[in-house]
């Protein structure tokens, strides 16, 4: 034990010495690196004295590193050591502290490297430690590289990987985040003793400060706070930086985003704007993908805004320095916008209240918070469940607590005041009982600036709904405030008040009522209007039905006003004048007035309809009824006492009073006629009341308005003829003056009427008084002689008719009006005809003003009127029909309205004396009005109808033909007792039925409303009748023809461009089969009284026909009908012919007034619509598409499921239709269906798996393969949205959808493209197909088909393999094989499981195809099998890897060994594994392919297939050396094949392989691989002679001359020396010469290398190659003019070089043969010296050196013979050497001689021999030797001198 110790002391005192020793800091850094972790581990020891000894030593070197900031540590070694799980924790203590000091030092690289080791370690340590470490990776975070795309396994892996571990993420995260939320340059203070200010709950504070925490950042808690801090506190550029890697970090996406979100929320709020630019882009990328929605994310961004708030539900509160802060308002205003975004958000209670409070509370909230918190209030508003009451209570007092405490920004307080307003419309409840709530808004609306204004108007108009049913108390609350705030000067004020005054109140509500009659006098207009269209809306229909009354009862109403206008004449609000004080001022006072009469109507039993006075009048008679009750249960009071005060007051005589008060100050003639109505029904017994005031109303008479005078001179009348006979003697007699005073033309005005009235008043006195009508009018007419009055109306009469031509219009009207009414009443007391003043005059005078163009439309109207009169009155009326004959001749085009008039004239002149015109129209209605029995008849009905249906109704002249028609149908309508019309209803029909063809509107609707009438007048058997009339002439076309004479306009106006079948009869034609398919043939009459509803039937004439009423009973009876009606109708509103489509809509609007109607009958409408679509008229067709499309809009799945096909089927058919309307209809229905469809696949549930089932089908058998353009975009389209929603409901169908949508890739292309494809060189259409694959990838379709791919599973893949094999065998374009290999791939990544079995078929499919022309689908079908091979089965792999190889190696095309070359390199490149596994096959094949030459036409580059097998072979081999020696003999095997291959290319490929083999193993090839190669060498030079077979002989020189010693030792299998030499020789002598030089070097370096002599073979070779060279050169230099030689030159000078370099080469070291060469080979030598080029000289030279170094003569030349030869070879030598000595030109000739001389001397030297070299010779070196003293180069001058010098010393 001790020894142990010991020994462990020594140790550490070693290492105390060395450190002692160190002297330099990389020495230091040594020896800490080496020893500070072992140092660390003996911490654990036992032993007291070893550990304190390690602490000692620590601490020296703790002193020594401090001071060393560049020493590194062996952070790597201590970070393993740290993570030890076996280490002790005093062990673990030590290392962290010295990995802190280490870390920091690291260089940034290593940092990074080491950062994902730092978060691996902090797994289960404690948590100070983990800050530490988290401390030191935050800031190498900013120096991290991350891969640039996340999903692509690119090169560099992410570094950091973080999914295993989700504590250490979450702790990371924490710490990140606190990182974020600290400020910069912050100090952590120890605490005051105050309380915190930022601590919500104040108690809460006191008590901590009681702890003396400090106070943390906001956001933070005072724990995050240290731990950020850390041991030393970043700078505030060092955190800038840390905040920016943890974005970057972020932004790599090394966490779910779903973590991150808060973050960047954070970081975007950062006060360096670095940090918040960085983040709030990438926020700004992600916003589509964050799901703001996500619970985790509000959660966490609530938690981060509000701190931890101590809810006082739960118990245990947080630790104090655990507690965080609510983050600081510059992040609040940051999160407050994603809040904002989120529905959730807005549903979290009770975060969402805290957020609110705070952001409108807060100690630190500014505008902007406030403005965001008020966005999120409305946000709030918005979306919260309205049940949340709490919500809604908090909400509104915050929001009013604001209101009433916030003064700053106006803007602001606007929307607080909008905010409200929502809440109200969303939570009414919380509003009802308040109304103090709107009295403030109310207050505020009168204080508040303008903007202001508007918004509290806003919140106050939303609050409205909130108290519509108040009741009791609350109600007469509400009123006081209404009727307060209603004269308020601000007109919002009055605006909103007004509002509340006509929705609180019911409309009998009287307070309220007399509010808005105010408001309706207010000067502004937008008060005004609103309050008169409240109170002139006339009653619905069905609100009698509820109970609620429409309006007030008429006493009530007018004791309310009376009672006002009391008290307002005691007030400043009373109105003056001129001399008159009013109660109200005039507009509000006209108002009043008329609704008073509106309430009398309503009180009446009549329903008051509209403002026109002649409408009015038609209530009279009701109203007289009622006024009498009124009267006679509370009988008029005397004037006088109106005044006191408490008298009860008859109504009647109060509205009385109101008028005339109104009249007298302002007049208006609304108001002087409700005057008169009231003495007008009533005569005898208000009347009497207007005696004494008989002036007023004659002052009236005088006033300037028309219309008024015309009233007031009615009135006058009626009370004159109450008075007794002298009084309207002598008013007679006045008035007549008056007429005569010409001054006053208003003044006469007044009193030709008054006259006219007031004779015709006692005309009709007298006429009842002859029928014996009261006893008190015998009475009272007793007194007075009838022959007086007689004369005086007479004199009277004649007074008004002079005035008929009178010169002013004006006054002409006033006559023939008066005489008007007189011939009403009775017979004018003219004569008949004659001279002067007669009615024949009269007749012919008012005849000839109505087509007159000088006259008004007035006068006209006025005459047709009159002499329409003028029978009525006169039983004996001589010229009745001459005046009817008039009438109807009278016709003028385009006066429709008149023709009304003139109907009404000719049937009150047709039936004369018993017509209605007759009766009192104030009490008395048509209705009630039957003629006395004892009156004389003058009825010409018969005659007037025979003259319209002959003359009239077949004119030519349209205009005629229109007026007929509407006289005829006055007739019918007026006159259907008659028994005339009754017994000529065909001919009537007949007539109608004519007309209806007419090209104008007006007549057909005219005829049509006619024959509605003539049917309705029918009995039964005439209606059976009328009907098969009625259908045949419709449905058959026969129409009446009218005759066309000389002058008839062929065209008028608007017929032009109708088409002469009767075209205007299309609608009735629609209509009669409408009906016709009901089997109810007369329904078509009532179709007609719904189907034009003309404008001119609302006018004054057309009105009193009262189709309106005849419609809605139409309306009625059709009921029944409905189910069939719907479906036709609704169709029928698309029709393109305009007539029909507004016939049909106005149908529709008539019968179908339920909303739900189309929901009820769904189904029959789409049935009619489907079989539509296809019908074979275009119109209804193009009618059906559009009904379709209206129909199928927002409906859902179920609805519509069942057709879905069909409807798709049908459309498809109708888009391609002939006529370019439909197709546009049929384009707009399918693109709403697409939409439709595609929602519908979005929910969840049955219907959308249903849809989905229903619609892939279609689409895709169908849809896609149609052959109509827009049908198979628009199918694309739709799957491509519908796979976007339906996500895994496709699956079942992914089978069928894929293929589908692979094959559309190519359809759906431009042909040109394959035009252009085929176009293009080899280049371009690679380029070109490339973008176009790249084109179909990103399409729509390949989008679907890739979601479609992501929820395939096992299930699906036995259906789609198959399909997808056929496609890549049948597939044709582009886009879709290059689909099928990608989808392929997707595969093998998506389920390689699944996929296994399915394999081998679609490696097959995909070899079938891969040998495509195109290179783009290559490359895609190799890149698929490179994928593939990973799922296929082991024997799968092996055939596919030997069927390549057999192509490789038999096939001679390209395409084939480009499509190997790519195959095996995917392989190689995606499923590296699978060829290790197969490499005995393909590397070899690699191997081969690695020395293909490329083509002519290709360049050696990226793209080549050498460098693709280059690759392969690279990326599996152990250095080319290694592979080959570990494949060799697969590798000769393979290339022996190539050898004897029957291509050539391949034998030179093979050669070229060998070659690589024997040059890389040369050197250590030995037997049996020596053996293998060379024979395999060797058989492949037998035969004849191919390109690329030099590399074979390059390749036996090499192998020979590197292994010549292992080939001397004979082996069983390797060939001898001689036989290599003997082969090598035969191949010397073949012809082609470039390959004659390759034999000959082959044979030069054998031979070398073996020493072997074979010159004389050689020189048999090479002499006559150097001579016919020679030779050739020669006659080439004579004739060198061409330039064809030029390479032929080139070609023999490197033969003769090659011949001389192999002669050198080939010297042998042989006595016997170099007696037999030396002189020949000498002088030949020589003779070349003296006449090559420089390149041959050099090489001669070359040669002449190897030469002399063999010639044995120089060794031993003492015998006499061998001295001679030597003399004559030296003799020869130095003479031919001057050439090239003295060669100027070329310094490389210059050198390579005098290396020839130097070794001459040298060896003559040597072997003493100098005598052997004449004096002459010597002479001519050392001439030549001196001229090199001038040469340039200063190394030869040199030598030069030196050998000169040598020689000159030789004896």
């Amino acid at each position: 034990m001790n020894m142990a110790a010991q020994d462990e002391l020594n140790q550490l005192e070693r290492v105390f010495l060395r450190l002692g020793h160190a002297e330099t800091d990389d020495q230091l850094q040594d020896i800490i690196s080496k020893f500070l972790p072992p140092v660390l581990l003996k911490l654990s020891s036992v032993q007291e004295g070893v550990r304190k000894k390690v602490m000692e030593l620590l601490v020296h070197l703790n002193k020594r590193i401090k001071s060393r900031p560049l020493i590194q540590l062996p952070v790597e070694t201590l970070l393993v050591q740290y993570q030890d799980p076996a280490a002790a924790s005093f062990v673990t203590n030590f290392t962290i502290i010295y990995i802190k000091m280490g870390y920091p030092r690291l260089e940034v690289g290593k940092q990074c490297e080491l950062a994902p080791t730092l978060l691996t370690a902090m797994e289960g340590k404690p948590e100070p430690q983990q800050d530490s470490l988290m401390h030191l990776l935050i800031p190498s975070l900013y120096h991290m590289k991350y891969p640039k795309d996340s999903s692509n396994t690119s090169k560099v892996a992410s570094p950091f990987i973080l999914m295993e571990k989700p504590k250490t993420v979450q702790l990371l995260l924490e710490f990140m985040l606190d990182v974020l939320l600290m400020p910069y340059g912050f100090v952590l203070n120890e605490p005051p003793t105050r309380p915190a200010p930022s601590s919500p709950q104040g108690s809460a504070g006191a008590a901590a400060a009681g702890q003396g925490l400090p106070q943390p950042p906001p956001g933070m808690s005072v724990y995050a706070a240290k731990r950020v801090i850390g041991e030393a506190q970043w700078s505030p550029e060092q955190l800038e930086q840390c905040k920016l890697g943890i974005v970057k970090f972020i932004e790599a996406e090394q966490v779910p985003e779903v973590e991150t979100v808060i973050h960047l929320v954070v970081a975007s709020s950062d006060t360096r704007h670095g940090v918040a630019t960085a983040a709030d882009l990438e926020l700004k990328s992600k916003q589509s993908i964050i799901d703001w929605n996500n619970p985790l994310i509000v959660n966490k961004m609530y938690k981060v805004y509000l701190g931890d708030i101590p809810l006082k539900t739960k118990g245990a509160s947080l630790k104090r320095e655990l507690k965080h802060e609510p983050v600081s308002t510059r992040v609040k205003m940051k999160i407050l916008p994603h809040l904002l975004r989120s529905r959730l958000a807005a549903e979290c209670f009770p975060a969402n209240i805290q957020v609110v409070y705070d952001g409108l509370f807060g100690a630190n909230t500014n505008n902007k918070l406030l403005s965001l918190t008020l966005q999120f209030v409305h946000h709030i508003c918005q979306v919260c469940p309205d049940t949340n009451k709490p919500l809604g209570l908090m909400l509104l007092n915050g929001l009013t607590k604001l209101i009433n405490e916030y003064k700053e920004d106006p803007k602001l307080l606007c929307m607080a005041y909008s905010a409200v307003g929502k809440l109200a419309s969303r939570m009414p409840q919380l509003f009802t009982k308040d109304i103090a709530l709107v009295q403030q808004f109310f207050e505020a609306m009168c204080k508040e600036e303008p903007d202001v204004r508007l918004a509290i108007q806003e919140a106050l108009s939303m609050m409205v709904g909130a108290y519509a049913n108040l009741q009791g108390a609350l109600l007469n609350l509400m009123e006081a405030l209404v009727a307060a705030y209603m004269g308020k000067p601000e007109v919002q004020v009055r605006q909103v008040a007004m509002k509340y005054a006509s929705t609180v109140f019911a409309p009998d509500h009287v307070p309220s009522r007399y509010l808005l009659l105010l408001a309706a006098g207010d000067p502004r207009e937008e008060v005004c209007s609103e309050a008169q269209r409240v109170l002139r809306a006339l009653p619905a229909k069905n609100s009698e039905k509820e109970g609620r009354k429409p309006m007030p009862s008429f006493p009530d109403m007018v004791a309310y006003i009376q009672e006002k206008a009391a008290q307002r004449m005691k007030t400043p609000a009373k109105y003056i004048v001129g001399t008159y004080t009013l109660p109200f001022n005039p507009s509000a006072f006209g108002e009043i007035v008329l609704y008073l009469r509106m309430c009398l109507a309503h009180s009446a039993g009549a329903t008051p309809v509209s403002k026109s006075l002649a409408d009015m009048q038609d209530d009279a008679p009701a109203i007289g009824r009622y006024i009498n009750t009124l009267l006679s249960n509370d009988p008029l009071t005397s004037p006088s006492s109106t005044g006191t005060k408490g008298a009860e007051v008859n109504p009647v005589q109060v509205y009385m009073e109101l008028l005339q008060q109104l009249l007298s100050a302002v007049g208006g003639v609304p108001v002087m006629y409700c005057l008169l109505e009231v003495v007008s029904v009533c005569p005898h017994n208000l009347a009497p009341k207007f005696i004494h005031k008989i002036d007023w109303i004659k002052s009236l008479m005088n006033t300037n308005k028309e219309d008024l005078r015309e009233l007031a001179a009615q009135l006058y009348a009626v009370v004159v003829s109450t008075m007794s006979g002298n009084e309207l003697k002598t008013a007679v007699q006045t008035l007549i003056k008056i007429t005569k005073d010409t001054h006053s033309p208003e003044t006469q005005h007044g009193a030709i009427m008054a006259l006219g009235y007031m004779v015709a008043r006692y005309m009709s006195k007298r006429k009842s008084f002859a029928n014996g009508d009261s006893a008190l009018n015998r009475e009272q007419r007793m007194n007075d002689t009838p022959k007086e009055d007689e004369e005086l109306v007479a004199i009277a009469t004649k007074a008004i008719g002079s005035f008929l031509d009178s010169g002013s219009p004006l006054l002409a009207v006033a006559a023939c009006t008066a005489l008007g009414e007189i011939g009403r009443n009775g017979t004018l007391l003219i004569p008949s005809e004659g001279e002067g003043f007669t009615k024949l005059a009269m007749v012919e005078n008012m005849l000839a003003r109505i087509p007159s163009g000088k006259e008004t439309l007035k006068m006209k109207e006025r005459a047709i009127q009159t002499l329409g009169y003028l029978p009525v009155g006169d039983g004996d009326f001589a010229h009745q029909k001459k005046l009817l004959q008039g009438l109807m001749d009278s016709v003028e085009a385009k006066q429709v309205e008149l023709q009304f008039t003139v109907g009404e004239a000719i049937t009150s002149a047709a039936i004369g004396t018993s017509s209605g015109a007759a009766r009192d129209p104030w009490t008395c209605t048509e209705e009630q009005y039957s003629p006395p029995d004892n009156v004389q008849s003058n009825d010409v009905v018969p005659w007037v109808l025979n003259s319209i249906l002959a003359k009239y109704i077949p004119s030519q002249n349209p205009h005629v033909r229109q007026a007929a028609c509407i006289w005829l149908l006055s007739l019918v309508k007026k006159l259907h007792q008659h028994k005339e019309i009754r017994s000529h209803l065909k001919e009537i029909q007949t007539a109608f039925i004519s007309i209806l063809s007419d090209p104008d509107e007006l007549s057909q609707d005219v005829a049509s409303k006619g024959l509605g009438l003539v049917y309705e007048m029918g009995g039964e058997g005439d209606q059976q009748e009328l009907v098969s009339t009625l259908v045949e002439t419709l449905m058959t076309g026969k129409r009446v023809k009218h005759a066309v004479s000389e002058d008839t306009e062929v065209f008028q106006g608007e017929a032009l461009g109708k088409a002469p079948d009767g075209h205007g009869l299309s609608t009735y034609k629609e209509l009669c089969s409408l009906a016709s398919d009901l089997n109810q043939p007369d329904l078509v009459y009532k179709f007609m009284n719904l189907a034009n509803h003309h404008a001119m039937w609302n006018s004054r004439k057309g009105a009193a026909f009262g189709f309106n009423i005849i419609a809605a009973k139409a309306g009625e009876q059709l009921a029944p009908y409905l189910p069939q009606l719907v479906p036709r109708l609704y169709r029928y509103q698309f029709d393109p012919n305009l007539g029909i489509r507004t016939a049909m809509t106005s149908i529709w609007d008539a019968l179908v007034t339920d909303k739900n109607m189309v929901d009820k009958y769904l189904k029959e409408i789409l049935q009619d619509v489907i079989s539509n679509l296809t019908n074979n008229i275009w119109r209804a067709r193009e009618s059906a598409c559009l009904a379709l499309n209206d129909l199928i809009r927002g409906r859902n799945a179920d609805d519509l499921i069942d057709h879905l096909e069909e409807i798709w089927e049908t459309l498809f058919r109708v888009l391609d239709d002939i006529k370019e309307s439909v197709r546009k209809a049929a384009d707009i229905t399918l693109k709403t269906l697409s939409k439709v469809c595609t929602r519908m696949c979005e929910s969840s549930g049955l219907a959308a798996q249903r849809t989905v089932a229903v619609l892939l089908p279609t689409l895709l058998d169908k849809g896609i393969v149609s052959n109509v353009p827009e049908v198979r975009s628009l199918s694309i389209q739709t799957l491509v949205k519908v796979s976007k929603t339906a996500g895994n409901r496709l699956k079942p169908h992914a089978p069928r959808l894929i293929p589908a949508l692979l094959e559309a890739l190519s359809v759906l292309e431009p042909q040109v493209l394959n035009y252009l494809s085929l176009r293009a060189t080899e280049q371009e259409k690679s380029a070109m197909d490339a973008a176009r694959l790249s084109a179909a990838k990103s399409s729509p379709m390949m989008e679907t088909i890739n979601m479609c791919l992501q929820h395939l599973d096992v299930s699906v893949l036995g259906e789609l393999v198959p399909r997808l094999c056929d496609l890549l065998k049948s597939g044709v374009g582009l886009g879709t094989k290059g689909g099928c290999a990608s989808v392929i791939v997707s595969l093998t990544v998506q389920c390689p499981q699944d996929l296994t079995p399915y394999s081998g078929k679609l490696m097959s499919a995909l070899l079938n195809g891969i040998h495509d022309r195109s290179s783009v689908v290559q490359k895609a079908f190799s890149f698929a099998l490179g994928h593939l091979v990973r799922t296929a089965k082991d024997s799968s792999v092996e055939k596919l890897l030997l069927k390549l190889t057999t192509w490789y190696m038999e096939k001679e095309e390209p395409v084939y060994r480009s499509s190997c070359a790519l195959t095996v390199h995917a392989i190689s490149h995606y499923s590296p594994d699978v060829l290790k596994g197969h490499a005995v096959v393909a590397l070899p094949l690699a191997f081969l392919g690695m020395h293909q030459a490329p083509g002519p036409d290709e360049e050696k580059g990226e793209s080549h297939d050498a460098t693709l097998w280059n690759e392969v072979w690279q990326e599996h081999v152990p250095g080319s050396f290694g592979g080959i020696r570990l494949y060799m003999t697969e590798l000769i095997d393979i290339t022996q094949k190539a050898l004897q291959s029957q291509s050539w290319k391949m034998k030179a490929q093979g050669a070229a392989a060998m070659a690589s083999i024997a040059k890389q193993q040369t050197g250590s090839l030995v037997a049996p691989h020596l053996g293998m190669v060379l024979s395999a060498l060797l058989q492949g030079l037998v035969g004849r002679t191919w390109t690329g077979k030099e590399e074979l002989l390059n390749a036996i020189g090499s192998v020979v001359s590197k292994c010549s010693g292992e080939l001397q030792k004979s082996s069983p299998g390797q060939p001898s020396v001689p036989e290599v030499i003997d082969l090598v020789l035969k191949e010397c002598r073949k012809d082609n010469l470039v390959y004659k030089m390759a034999a000959l070097g082959c044979a030069a370096d054998v031979l070398q290398a073996t020493q072997e002599d074979r010159f004389s073979d050689m020189a048999d070779i090479l002499i006559p190659l150097i001579k016919k060279n020679s030779a050739a050169t020669s006659r080439l230099r004579r004739d060198s003019d061409d330039d064809r030689d030029e390479k032929e030159k080139e070609l023999q000078t490197e033969a003769l070089l090659c011949a001389f370099q192999t002669l050198g080469k080939t010297w042998p070291n042989n006595t016997q043969t170099q007696e037999r060469f030396q002189l020949d080979l000498c002088c030949l030598m020589c003779e070349r010296l003296k006449l090559s080029t420089w390149r041959v000289q050099v090489g001669v030279l070359q040669s002449m050196k190897a030469y002399f170094q063999g010639l044995l003569l120089l060794e031993n030349a003492k015998d006499n013979q061998n001295f001679t030869a030597l003399s004559l070879i030296l003799t020869e030598t130095c003479s031919a050497l001057t050439h090239p000595l003295e060669n100027k030109s070329y310094s490389s000739v210059r050198t390579e001689a005098l290396s020839v001389v130097e070794l001459l001397v040298k060896r003559t030297g040597e072997s003493g021999q100098w005598e052997c070299v004449s004096g002459k010779s010597r002479e001519q070196l050392q001439r030549s030797l001196s001229t090199l003293q001038t040469d340039s180069r200063p190394d030869l001058r040199d030598k030069a001198q030196e050998l000169r010098r040598t020689i000159q010393s030789q004896p």
